[in-house]
């Protein structure tokens, strides 16, 4: 993939031992620092998957610039290997594995603490529809985070999720984690509102292009967050959206709602 600019930003992949070390330097500070105590200043957040991924980095394009962003990212060949990515450790993705088309899983998703420009998000975005269309994926799945363990403040996102933007059935993932919450449905779902504030960034880009999530969130201790589940089919983008991020991808000068 070649990079992708956007005025003092760029988007490309990781090439060298340094750029996946500087990545995993961001990911420490967004998933780890809080639980390190505040003697810890620095370190890496790292596992075996880094060494079978991409690795996007959005950073300032001047020399020497600031990484503002970065995410990792696992080409599959189709569902059938859905068992050897990340998600699967902490969801039961057999129904999953029947899903014909290559799909590309993207995890750790992070953007460096004070860095609130909303184009970093939608370059990060112009950036993955390059690789999904060059790479002809057809989902991107993952599990998006919400910060800390305690599902309290969290409760009314749940339920919107679970009102509005379940799974489909032959996809559901099921659950398979030690420690999780499942979501409680509605009865009767109230007409489709905007996501509540509660929802992160990223789960509202999900969101916006049609995607999908599964039942429950699952509590993990480790990297202090709660998550869920969420895929997004790529012929199942609304168009409207799917021109706009194409217009992204190509440089073109039109903004995308992060």
């Amino acid at each position: 993939m070649q990079p992708l600019r956007k005025g003092r930003l760029i988007a490309r992949l990781a090439q060298t031992a340094p750029d996946l070390a500087r990545a995993q330097a961001l990911r420490w500070r967004a998933f780890r620092a809080a639980g390190q105590g505040a003697a810890a200043t620095e370190g890496r957040d790292e596992d075996a998957f880094d060494a079978r991924c991409l690795h996007l980095l959005v950073e300032e394009a001047a020399p020497g610039g600031a990484l503002l962003a970065c995410c990792r990212l696992l080409p599959l060949a189709s569902g059938g290997a859905v068992a050897t990515s990340y998600a699967a450790q902490f969801y039961d993705l057999a129904r999953l594995a029947r899903y014909p088309g290559p799909l590309l899983e993207v995890g750790r998703f992070c953007i460096r603490p004070g860095s609130p420009d909303p184009d970093i998000l939608r370059l990060a975005w112009g950036a993955l529809t390059r690789l999904v269309d060059a790479r002809g994926v057809a989902m991107l799945f993952g599990a998006s985070s919400f910060a800390g363990t305690d599902p309290t403040p969290y409760l009314p996102a749940f339920a919107h999720l679970a009102a509005h933007h379940l799974a489909p059935d032959r996809w559901m993932p099921a659950p398979k984690a030690p420690e999780l919450l499942h979501f409680a449905t509605p009865a009767h779902p109230a007409r489709v509102a905007p996501p509540p504030p509660q929802i992160p960034p990223l789960l509202r880009s999900y969101l916006a292009m049609g995607g999908w999530v599964c039942d429950h969130a699952v509590i993990d201790r480790e990297m202090n967050t709660l998550h869920v589940f969420t895929g997004v089919e790529i012929a199942a983008i609304p168009p409207a959206r799917a021109r706009l991020l194409r217009a992204l991808a190509a440089d073109a000068p039109e903004s995308v709602p992060a």
